[in-house]
């Protein structure tokens, strides 16, 4: 249930590499968490700009590649296209930056519905919380002996966001785990998995003081190690979140 308030414009810009039509890694891994946090929008125009390399024709061809390219990773979102949307590609007549890697881009204009929606569950868990309580964070997956989160938990990352964000009084330790080693953590992942959550929310303006992250390895799995099958395995990969303050 959700009630709408009001719309607004904004706008992305997504940057590629020299004389590229996909978007740069940085610029996906902001997609990503800008897709995860931006369901109830609508893409209303795309610009495609290039650098001062190359011909005014080329160029060109190459911008409407990047729109391209661009609308395609919305589109796997589900994100909702206006029936009119824009695809315009400037190439490279436009006023350029001295900074060339500025002017690879692609900016995506967007209006945004300003709306109130439920708590998740995961707010509420928080949000009710106690110190000393650890919380599970559900449907956090990595690629595989990877810190890599993969595009489908980002919404659980900005559930914890929004937790930080509405309760500025909350101080966390992110903890991570493994599964399945016999020994120990060989290259550390549960460490890295934890970090990579820190790292976001750093990203996102919370403070790193209210946050902290530590990695348990196999120390403190759910399921006795070796796991009987894929679910218990599952289950002792995780991370969780330590209530430190709320």
């Amino acid at each position: 249930m959700f009630s709408v308030s009001s719309f607004s414009q904004k706008k992305l810009e997504v940057f590629f590499d020299f004389n590229k039509d996909f978007p740069k890694q940085s610029s996906i891994l902001t997609i990503n968490e800008w897709m995860a946090s931006n369901r109830n929008i609508e893409i209303i125009k795309l610009l495609g700009y290039c650098d001062s390399i190359d011909t005014k024709n080329y160029n060109k061809k190459l911008a409407e590649r990047r729109i391209e390219s661009v609308r395609k990773l919305l589109e796997k979102s589900g994100l909702k296209f206006n029936k009119n949307l824009e695809k315009i590609a400037i190439g490279k007549d436009f006023k350029q930056s001295k900074i060339q890697a500025e002017n690879r881009k692609v900016i995506i204009f967007y209006n945004e519905q300003q709306i109130k929606t439920n708590e998740s569950e995961l707010t509420k868990q928080i949000r009710n919380s106690k110190v000393g309580e650890t919380i599970k964070l559900p449907n956090i997956y990595f690629f595989n002996n990877s810190d890599q989160i993969v595009a489908k938990s980002q919404p659980i990352l900005f559930d914890l966001l929004t937790a930080m964000e509405e309760n500025p009084r909350l101080k966390i330790e992110i903890q991570g785990h493994i599964c399945c080693q016999l020994v120990r953590d060989i290259n550390d992942v549960s460490t890295a998995r934890a970090k990579t959550i820190y790292s976001y929310l750093i990203r996102n303006k919370i403070d790193r003081k209210r946050m902290t992250f530590k990695g348990f390895g196999i120390s403190k799995p759910i399921h006795k190690i070796p796991e009987k099958n894929e679910n218990e395995a599952d289950e002792n990969r995780r991370v969780e979140i330590l209530i430190l303050e709320n």
